[in-house]
């Protein structure tokens, strides 16, 4: 019997062409038809009606905001529906997030959150099982790691590359165990399964009031009865289906978009459909129909006993025709990226500050969710990637600038309360009566804040959110060069004054009166705690020097840097070498833009560049400049030289007098669009390195992916984008390397970039494009701020060195440190100090603060720590490392937690998934088998000849009916006919690498050891008080 699985269920995206409360709501249906409150309204009364019938539901943002508006009474029924299986909640995250331009420690938080909720709410029946990534534009592996971590059993995802799909589908290799982590080994293992019908239903059987398709008319006497003609049209689609898949069991998706506003309508027909069907089992068909849900099918699979074929590298690019990769909303809206980067930063800080606080208010819990809740939507697969309306993203920003707010209470008052000191200290020293603002400065990255341009004293407060102490040289924004810095033990620290860049100066909406930034290292900052420093406007101008540039060398090379790294600049101004552990390498780093193509995108050799599509014109590139105007600027602590590419692009490459890179700060914009061409503008760095096509990407923050140009690791690969079709998401870090010497940068927020040439990385930092690519937003990415293009400024992290045999630390484990260290930097803090003296300042205030007992070593991180439940605390543990990566740091490392975490009195700790809602001692997941190295890649391979042309299912969105492309492709043009390679795996391909077993000894449960690449989450249970 053949078992098709009908999944009753709706998308509902958590903002994209509507923002997220004109979803909710319904208003704005000009642009779209689609209220979520109607729609979990409808389902809930059509379940109530028949137990039969089952529902799915998946972004937890939109359930818990229904939740609270219901009376006890429906809450009770729901709970009912719940604990019966009839409605069922499937990944269970704040948002169905994004896997390209998402960090992983903001994928954890957001799916902690909504799990915790689901929890709290209906208990274990609550609990997801299975994941449902049906709309993301391309597929993560560590994304497939962390739902193996959360204890999911399996997890099905809508999009993946024509070609792949049709090579998976030919060789019944649609469903898969899935390879998550190089380093964990089977607990990283996924069972994963491509949908057939991307998550639409099949060709006419769309039901919804949004559809037009034929409902199903069984009139005995009715003209138009059409049942006979509709089972058949099904059954045709259901056989078709299933010669993809290697189970007698199938999943048919039934709903799309916002789809279920009135259930009856879809529930009316289903039922329909499931009788006429199953009555021909009288006369002889296989087919039996159900509604089921997605943990149903895949118990089903697992029960069939059979082997499954595995995956180990991922789903990106993306591509959805031969000329549309799905690549270029790794960068689209990069000011939108960082700020979502910013925001995680700050939650880390909020979370830990409100779990340390001595005392806390009755609005403390509300600010920090509201913070936790705007950062898991800004996790959905069109907010960060940039992929939504302008005004939608406007409302993105202005949530989170909200929780900035309300986390920023907590925060100050934590501080304070800090900062006051304990009671037995306040007894010995006299105390001023003044409250610290601690106040965040939202524009330091154009060099602007109020509060250290306006006062001539002020304290600056740096909050460590790692766990181990740290140093870091600190800018800050002054509108003179005369400033003296005191610490916390009233020693002045070394400073240098350095000019803010007229360009920056010259942006045309800056507010400041900031000429200059204040430099100074801020050493052995207190791990999750804070050191507060004195600053103050000397009335001696004379023992300042004001900083002065060198003198233009118009002959001769122009040489910065430090003992560790040393960069030369060619008399035109551009970068030329770089030195670095004794190598000396050819290295030079310019501007270009893509010209972004433009087309009707009737035919897909018409398909323009877009807020999704990358495609640029021709492949043509052009630079920027061909002479860079330079001013270099040395002192004790920094060294800088400033660039002016041209009118739009300028950049600061500095190094500092301790780094080990080089730091790479552009500013890009207004990209100019008087010649009516859309730009796509990249940094590329070209070295002598003899990278062979090969280069790194990170997953998501964590684990690097190997690369190689033109190339996929599952089938032969036809690429019509040269450039497009192998650009990758970069998240955090970019690499190449040969036997010598290895060249990586490190981004500051998510953004697409390749190694289009050997010994070159590029990186895509803005784009402005004037024409839609036609895939749903319906308008051009052309951002304008103040009536002209946005203007964006970043970071690129510079490290070149020895590949192999480097003395000391590994060049791959110091990228990982700094890469940590600048993700989390310090939080700066910044308070009006006007009626204090500087040793008032130090003699009433506790000015440092520690807030964990052990200093972790610098390969553990602790990923998390916040309240949880009453007298709880969610902690998480992470190894930064992998395996291979460092001789010394890349080892299994052993911790207290009692210890580390002795600020705070603990009765007891337990483990658990990495989300923090079931016990890891009781979770259990379904264990699927794969197959032998040794069978065939062949074993389950049917082929059939095609027709002369295959049509592509659209990826247009909204998804509310099945629609296929017009143009047709040449049959043969496709993965499984023409493509097809054949693999040999070998076992630590389809095994991983076996972890490293703590020793058998008996060890306390607060002694835990973590493996590289570990991450171990605990909840920490607080004595009551």
């Amino acid at each position: 019997m053949l078992n098709v699985h009908l999944i009753a269920h709706t998308h509902d995206d958590v903002g994209w062409l509507k923002t997220v409360d004109q979803y909710y709501y319904g208003s704005e249906t000009r642009i779209q038809k689609a209220g979520v409150q109607y729609i979990i309204d409808s389902v809930v009364e059509a379940l109530l009606k028949d137990p039969e019938k089952r529902f799915i539901y998946v972004e937890s943002a939109f359930f818990f905001k229904w939740w609270k508006e219901q009376k006890p009474k429906v809450q009770e029924a729901v709970k009912m529906l719940v604990d019966q299986g009839r409605l069922e909640f499937i990944s269970g995250a704040w948002s169905m997030n994004d896997e390209a331009t998402t960090h992983y420690q903001s994928v954890i938080d957001q799916f902690a959150w909504g799990l915790k909720l689901l929890n709290d709410t209906f208990g274990e029946c609550g609990r997801p099982r299975v994941g449902w990534q049906i709309d993301p534009f391309g597929h993560s592996r560590e994304m497939a790691s962390m739902f193996a971590q959360m204890g999911f059993d399996g997890m099905f995802f809508g999009r993946l590359d024509y070609q792949d799909k049709d090579e998976r589908l030919m060789t019944k290799n649609a469903e898969m165990i899935w390879h998550g982590s190089a380093n964990l080994g089977e607990t990283a293992d996924l069972f994963s399964g491509a949908l057939y019908n991307n998550y639409q239903a099949p060709d006419g059987f769309c039901f919804d009031i949004l559809c037009s398709d034929t409902p199903i008319i069984d009139g005995k006497h009715s003209p138009d009865n059409n049942v006979k003609e509709r089972v058949d049209a099904f059954f045709e689609f259901v056989n078709k289906m299933a010669t993809g898949y290697r189970t007698p069991n199938l999943l048919i998706t039934m709903g799309e978009d916002f789809h279920y506003q009135n259930a009856d309508m879809w529930y009316k027909n289903l039922d329909k459909l499931i009788m006429y069907a199953n009555e021909r089992q009288a006369n002889g068909s296989n087919i039996n129909l159900l509604y089921s849900t997605p943990s149903c099918y895949l118990k089903s699979l697992h029960d069939a006993g059979i082997v499954w074929p595995t995956k180990s590298d991922d789903f990106f690019p993306y591509a959805s025709d031969p000329h549309a990769y799905w690549t270029g909303y790794f960068t689209s809206r990069p000011t939108l990226k960082r700020y979502e980067r910013d925001g995680n930063h700050f939650l880390q800080v909020c979370k830990q500050l409100s779990a340390l606080a001595p005392t806390t208010s009755a609005e403390f819990d509300a600010h920090l969710s509201f913070m936790r809740e705007t950062m898991g939507i800004m996790q959905h697969h069109d907010a960060i990637t940039g992929t939504e309306k302008q005004k939608v993203a406007l409302d993105y920003a202005k949530r989170l600038s909200v929780g900035f707010d309300a986390c920023s209470t907590n925060i100050k008052s934590v501080l304070n309360q800090l900062s006051d000191g304990p009671v037995e200290a306040k007894a010995t020293r006299p105390r001023a009566a003044f409250e610290f603002e601690f106040k965040t400065c939202s524009l330091l990255n154009i060099s602007s804040c109020e509060i250290s341009e306006k006062t001539d004293k002020f304290t600056l407060t740096l909050y460590n959110p790692l766990a181990h102490s740290t140093s870091e040289y600190v800018r800050v924004p002054v509108s003179d060069y005369n400033y003296v810095v005191t610490d916390n033990n009233g020693a002045t620290v070394i400073t240098q004054v350095v000019p803010v860049p007229t360009e920056v100066i010259d942006i045309f909406h800056r507010e400041s009166s900031a000429k200059y930034e204040l430099v100074f290292l801020a050493s052995n900052l207190p791990p999750v705690g804070y050191r507060s420093y004195f600053i103050e406007k000397s009335e001696n101008r004379n023992n300042f020097a004001k900083p002065q540039a060198q003198p233009k060398k118009r002959s001769s090379l122009t040489v910065i840097g430090n003992e560790h790294i040393e960069l030369t600049f060619d008399t035109n101004g551009f970068l030329t070498e770089v030195t670095a552990d004794g190598l000396n390498r050819l290295i030079s780093q310019e501007f270009l833009y893509y010209e972004g193509a433009v087309g009707n995108n009737a035919e897909f050799l018409n398909r323009s560049s877009g807020a999704y599509i990358f495609r640029p014109n021709e492949d043509k590139i052009v630079p920027v400049a061909t002479q860079v105007t330079i001013e270099v600027y040395k002192g004790d602590l920094v060294e800088e030289v400033h660039q002016k590419f041209n009118d739009w692009i300028s950049q600061v490459v500095r190094v500092y007098h301790k780094s080990n890179y080089a730091e790479f700060e552009w500013l890009v914009g207004p990209i100019p669009i008087d010649d009516e061409i859309g730009k796509e503008v990249i940094t590329r760095f070209k070295s002598d390195i003899e990278s062979n096509g090969i280069f790194y990407t990170d997953s998501n923050g964590r684990e690097m992916l190997k690369r190689k140009l033109n190339h996929r690791d599952t089938w032969d690969v036809k690429i019509a984008e040269a450039v497009a079709g192998n650009y990758y998401p970069i998240t955090t870090k970019i690499a190449l390397e040969d036997e010598t010497a290895r060249m990586a940068i490190l981004v500051d927020r998510a953004q697409g970039g390749s190694s289009l040439q050997d010994g070159a990385l590029e990186l895509m930092v803005h784009r402005r494009l004037l024409k839609d690519d036609a895939f749903g937003v319906g308008e051009a990415l052309n951002e304008t701020e103040y009536g002209d293009g946005l203007v964006a400024r970043g970071k690129h992290h510079l490290f070149v060195g020895l590949s192999k045999q480097r003395e000391g630390v590994s060049l791959k484990a110091l990228e990982r440190l700094v890469q940590l260290e600048t993700l989390l930097p310090s939080w700066k803090l910044f308070s009006n100090a006007e009626p204090l003296s500087v040793d008032e300042w130090r003699n009433s205030f506790t000015n440092i603060y520690n807030g964990i007992s052990v200093v972790l070593p610098k390969t553990l991180h602790l990923l998390t720590l916040e309240p949880w439940h009453d007298n709880q605390l969610l902690v998480r543990f992470e190894h930064i490392m992998e395996k291979g990566e460092d001789a010394y740091y890349a080892k299994a490392v052993q911790l207290n937690i009692k210890d580390v975490l002795s600020a705070f009195e603990i009765e007891d700790v337990r483990e658990t998934t990495l989300d923090g809602n079931a016990w890891l001692d009781e979770t259990q997941r379904m264990q699927f088998v794969a197959e032998s190295t040794a069978e065939s890649y062949d074993s389950y391979a049917t082929f059939s000849k095609s027709g002369k042309s295959v049509h592509l299912l659209s990826a247009d969105k909204p998804l509310l009916e099945v629609k296929y492309s017009e143009e047709g492709i040449p049959a043969g043009s496709l993965g499984a006919e023409s493509n097809r390679i054949k693999r040999d795996l070998d076992d630590n391909q389809v095994n991983g690498i076996d972890i490293e077993q703590l020793s058998e000894k008996e060890i306390s449960k607060y002694v835990i050891e973590i493996n590289p690449m570990e991450i171990r989450t605990f909840i920490v249970f607080l004595a009551t008080n």
